[in-house]
């Protein structure tokens, strides 16, 4: 099943460190990604793929970069 989210990750965040990681795993996952507003305490962004690699995608930017402290991470859409 295909799925799309929106997730917004929050904590000590380096949008450009955030950016470049999360576009790696999209890319290593097979996922399209959209990258939203960014700040040093949240980024947004939207992914779509089978529901399993989109869980997958979700977990690793949970872990984030060495360079951001991802302290909460919210899901919106299925």
């Amino acid at each position: 099943m295909i799925d799309t989210a929106r997730f917004t990750f929050s904590g000590r965040i380096v949008c450009d460190s955030f950016a470049e990681f999360a576009s790696h795993r999209a890319l290593r996952l097979d996922l399209e990604l959209d990258i939203g507003n960014c700040s040093d305490s949240s980024v947004s962004l939207s992914v779509r793929g089978p529901e399993a690699l989109v869980e997958a995608f979700e977990m690793a930017c949970s872990l984030g970069p060495y360079d951001c402290i991802v302290l909460d991470v919210a899901r919106d859409g299925s």
